[in-house]
């Protein structure tokens, strides 16, 4: 028995998003569905996804195979604007007949994506942007949180750092969404384990190449803990310059 369209998606992500998609407005065979990976194809976030992200994209859709369906692969780069991604969202859904949107990395972006999703019945399937507001506050039935949260990563480090002695923290945090969501929540379960964060610092976003001057921060404030509520290149770059300076 061959997999019709919707049915696929409703195994692909989530079957009460999938299952109501309404039919694009392009022409489009009913045994083929579009799945656009949207990220960072240039910035400080593309060698954790970016074209990487498309290949392994490319090979579950291959690994699946579906008898009987075509599923067509889009790519674009939000750049780390979510202005960018939501315009890219808008064009795929309304002109270009996208089902499914994946990846998303950056969690302002992911955010204003999945605002789209909802708003157009999609499905935006997450599995990059960490913000745990995509689960809770801004909690979407269209979208899927498929991977790690920033929930998830305060209680597994903050938690655990408080208990093997870590009690006073300072925050270099990404001055955006997943940074924000970051030092929340981690700040959370220290508090709650006992600890204490005695000060934080934002970096601009994206941009920063320069770290020192907040290094120079953090260790004035003594703490036991430099919690870095950034990724990708930030965190790369952060830690190269505290060795340095070390």
């Amino acid at each position: 028995m061959e997999l019709g369209r919707r049915s696929l998606l409703a195994t692909g992500a989530a079957a009460a998003a999938a299952t109501s998609l309404p039919r694009p407005l392009r022409a489009q065979a009913a045994n083929t569905i579009r799945i656009g990976v949207l990220n960072d194809q240039s910035g400080l976030y593309r060698d954790i996804t970016g074209p990487t992200a498309v290949a392994c994209t490319r090979q579950a859709v291959q690994d699946f195979g579906p008898r009987g369906m075509q599923v067509e692969i889009l790519v674009a780069d939000h750049q780390n604007r979510p202005d960018v991604g939501v315009a890219v969202a808008r064009q795929w859904f309304d002109r270009e007949g996208v089902d499914m949107i994946v990846d998303v990395p950056n969690s302002a972006v992911a955010l204003a994506v999945s605002g789209v999703a909802r708003e157009k019945n999609k499905v935006c399937l997450n599995t990059s942007a960490a913000t745990a507001d995509l689960t809770g506050p801004q909690c979407s039935p269209n979208t899927v949180h498929w991977t790690f949260d920033t929930w998830m990563l305060a209680q597994s480090t903050g938690g655990a750092m408080v208990k093997a002695g870590g009690d006073t923290w300072f925050f270099i945090t990404a001055d955006y969404a997943f940074g924000h969501a970051l030092e929340r929540d981690t700040t959370n379960f220290v508090k709650a384990n006992g600890g204490r964060v005695l000060g934080s610092v934002r970096t601009p976003f994206p941009g920063t190449t320069d770290f020192s001057s907040f290094l120079l921060q953090a260790q004035a404030s003594r703490a036991k803990v430099i919690g870095l509520a950034n990724a990708g290149g930030d965190t790369i770059n952060t830690i190269k310059q505290a060795a340095e300076s070390a």
